[in-house]
């Protein structure tokens, strides 16, 4: 009993001393750390470790001590061992804690709150992937640490390492897919094919990458859903990548409207609207007609944004206004359908001449249905994508 309680009391007294050691170095670094960002995170984060690790240490070293002489009894052994587990266990937190801080020191070196943050979302990405491989491993060793304390593991140790190759094997078929996707992620780390904070097109879906993962990739939506997708997808399957290479994006505004539409008109009032708008970078401004069938002209506008977010705005507000200036300015713009009642012979071919009505079924002017001859043009086109090796017939006859 006598040696229970001197050994009660040594623990608690090694216990309060390695306490109030852990608490004046903090009170040390918290003080120094108002001139370091490095001694205040390490205060801030390290602080609760620590005092585990101190705590456990000063336990293990009483009971050691106070219980050393005469017989090693079963309740020592067990006790000791219980400390040990749970030292190395404080221990890979301390570690881990260490390494996490100098991880978050890294990245407030590269600010992602600016406007041209590539930089910044590579590094972000990759210390993310880090952060997350560094906590697996050292949970890992952890782990196997504290099972190479009892003896029969480290008894069976042979074994194991001889039936390595047949696990390996089996674990790899088994975990295929997970192998895939984390290898996948690593791949997207240090790739530079997709960042944090990258604007996206996945899916027929627009929005952010919010979240990359060893095994998955989390896509915030313009309307606040999150689109979960495997790593492996990215790898594997195209996709639109708006800022890879800078905020700064391009974008489209098409109309549909009649023939008889003023281009020129609407491309004058396009770049009166859009010089006057805020939400453009003065990088793209232009009006081309790209289509002209179905009855219909294309009109496509295109616009330029410091970041998708922007673009998306001011390609609204350009239809917008383009709507409503067609409408009011040029009615007769507007889409309409065209429709001919007859006995089947078009309208613009038919003629009268001396009160009889006739059908114009002549050609005139010249050859245009040879698109690689008919033409000088035509002809040099022709020679340009034909062949260069001689005919048949004419190779036969020498």
């Amino acid at each position: 009993m006598r040696d229970i309680i001197w050994t009660v009391v040594a623990t608690v007294a090694g216990a309060v001393i390695a306490l109030s050691l852990v608490e004046v170095t903090h009170r040390i670094v918290c003080r120094l750390g108002r001139r370091s960002r490095l001694l205040a995170a390490l205060s801030r984060h390290s602080h609760r470790p620590l005092q585990l690790v101190a705590t456990l240490a000063a336990i293990r070293i009483a009971v050691q001590i106070t219980t050393g002489h005469g017989a090693d009894p079963y309740w020592r052994r067990v006790t000791l061992h219980v400390i040990a587990l749970a030292l190395i266990a404080a221990t890979a937190w301390l570690v881990a804690s260490l390494l996490l801080v100098v991880q978050d020191r890294a990245l407030t070196r590269f600010r992602m709150d600016v406007p041209n943050n590539r930089q910044a979302r590579r590094i972000h990405t990759q210390v993310v992937m880090l952060r997350r491989v560094t906590v697996a491993v050292i949970f890992v060793l952890t782990v196997g640490i504290m099972l190479m304390t009892f003896p029969s593991v480290r008894g069976i140790g042979a074994s194991v390492l001889a039936s390595a190759g047949v696990i390996g094997a089996v674990a790899a078929l088994a975990a295929q897919s997970i192998l895939g996707n984390v290898l996948a992620g690593l791949q997207l780390a240090f790739g530079g094919a997709v960042r944090l904070d990258d604007v996206v097109v996945v899916e027929g879906q627009w929005g952010r990458i919010e979240e990359l993962t060893l095994s998955y990739v989390v896509v915030h939506l313009w309307d606040d859903r999150r689109l979960i997708l495997p790593t492996s997808y990215f790898t594997t399957k195209p996709f639109e990548n708006w800022t890879r290479t800078g905020s700064a994006v391009l974008g489209t505004v098409e109309l549909d409207v009649d023939w008889s539409v003023p281009v020129q008109a609407v491309r004058e009032e396009t770049r009166r609207f859009i010089e006057g708008n805020d939400l453009w970078d003065e990088r793209a401004c232009a009006l081309q007609v790209t289509d002209a069938t179905g009855g219909m002209v294309r009109l496509r506008a295109l616009v330029s944004a410091v970041n998708a977010g922007n673009l998306w705005d001011l390609r609204c507000q350009v239809r917008e206004h383009l709507v409503a200036w067609v409408r009011e300015r040029q009615p007769a713009a507007l889409p309409r359908m065209r429709a001919e009642v007859g006995d089947g012979v078009f309208a613009s071919r038919r003629f009268k001449r001396n009160g009889q009505e006739h059908v114009d079924d002549s050609a005139t002017g010249p050859d245009d249905s040879r698109v690689f001859g008919g033409s000088d043009d035509g002809r040099a086109r022709g020679e340009t994508f034909g062949s260069r090796t001689e005919p048949v017939e004419a190779a036969s006859t020498r």
